[in-house]
């Protein structure tokens, strides 16, 4: 392969895994506004927010290993730009409203296109060297870290000119991004490395992770992501109330905690993981950062019962560092483990596990929060986290 990478395959794909995370957040600020508008009652408005937050998890859960599928078959090109126009139809739909239940049609269509950050994953294993795979999987794990930490910023700022503001320019700037791809991104899987055939089983996406967890080594890998990702959705979900009932934090020193986990995400990147790779395997970068989630949800943990602020921060930054190199180093570990003809199912299958946790995690960690105490769900992050180190010892025995 030649190691000279197409820049506009460059620009393209850190636009879009980018635009995946922004897609996450940026909806957060404005969502109460937008959903009080068809509804007085606040228990239903409280409902239908934290539905309308679901509902786009649930959606990729059941696209990503669709699309990742028909990618190995048709190729990530057509694949990609179809996601993109799909995601610029529904943030224009969200932000047209007229009813509740059109907000939901919105959300859907934009989580359902928001899987395609499997072929993104996909079509990176295509371009990149196998040596050299794992570094631009961090990247796109700190890009999708930056958008998701930058949408709230961008949603709420839009959102002084109107509340329905921050989804016409998403659905401009994913519909600029969907041209940019059409007429300079090349495509990365040539017809000879491409799956024969696709049967509607296949499409299936539980007929999907069946197929994924038939294969030994990549069972045992999607299981410690699972056990990774479901204390860090729950961690994501009670994070702002965490910091209120705790430390009575008011939104701007929240909104700077959020803001640090994405700077640790890119000094990662930058400085950390090329050193990191010169000397350890993809095995061993990620249970050090297994190890480095332990002691931050410890120390989370303490912060709760004794409420000492500075132990809070040092446990999210303990945290934020373990979850920035154990991303790209799974993912790299995931690409290696199959051929050209399966990155797309695979990283579909990773995708779609990420989401059912991200559906789970919030709904786990905040029954805990409420019955139990407030160290109960980072008390959970402890257990899955060693859970996860034993998982990926069984896929390397």
């Amino acid at each position: 392969m030649n190691h000279s990478i197409n820049k506009h395959a460059l620009i393209f794909g850190f636009t879009t895994v980018f635009l995946t995370g922004l897609g996450l957040t940026i909806v957060s600020p404005i969502l109460p506004f937008l959903v009080a508008d068809y509804t007085p009652d606040p228990k239903i408005q409280a409902t239908a927010v934290t539905l309308l937050m679901s509902v786009y998890a649930l959606a990729i859960f059941v696209a990503a290993p669709i699309l990742g599928a028909l990618s190995d078959r048709y190729g990530r090109r057509p694949v990609l730009i179809l996601s993109l126009l799909g995601s610029a139809l529904g943030y224009f739909i969200f932000g047209l409203g007229g009813a509740l239940w059109v907000l939901f049609l919105g959300r859907i269509i934009e989580g359902a296109t928001g899987g395609e950050i499997s072929a993104i994953f996909a079509y990176f294993a295509d371009i990149t060297p196998a040596n050299e795979r794992t570094k631009y999987f961090g990247w796109i794990s700190a890009l999708v870290g930056v958008g998701t930490a930058l949408g709230p910023i961008i949603g709420g700022a839009l959102a002084t000119f109107g509340h329905r503001v921050p989804m016409y320019a998403g659905a401009i700037i994913t519909l600029i991004n969907a041209v940019y791809g059409y007429f300079f991104m090349p495509e990365s899987l040539t017809p000879d490395k491409r799956t024969a055939n696709l049967s509607l089983k296949q499409l299936h996406p539980f007929a999907q992770l069946s197929s994924a967890f038939s294969l030994a080594p990549i069972k045992w890998l999607l299981i410690t992501g699972f056990l990774i990702w479901l204390p860090n959705g729950s961690l994501q979900a009670i994070f702002s109330q965490f910091s209120i009932d705790t430390f009575a934090w008011q939104p701007v020193l929240i909104g700077f905690m959020f803001s640090i986990i994405g700077i640790l995400d890119i000094f990662s990147q930058a400085f950390i993981m090329p050193r990191l790779l010169k000397i350890m395997t993809d095995k061993k970068i990620a249970s050090w950062g297994m190890l480095s989630e332990i002691i931050g949800y410890f120390l989370i943990a303490l912060s709760a019962l004794t409420t000492y602020p500075l132990l809070f921060l040092l446990g999210m930054i303990f945290f934020g560092l373990g979850d920035a190199i154990f991303g790209p180093s799974f993912n790299g570990m995931l690409s290696k483990s199959v051929g050209p003809s399966e990155q797309g199912r695979i990283q579909g299958s990773a995708q779609s596990i990420q989401a059912l946790a991200r559906i789970l995690g919030p709904i786990i960690g905040g029954q805990l929060y409420v019955l139990t105490n407030h160290s109960a769900p980072a008390f959970m992050g402890i257990c899955l986290v060693l859970g996860a180190v034993f998982a990926l010892t069984r896929k390397h025995k």
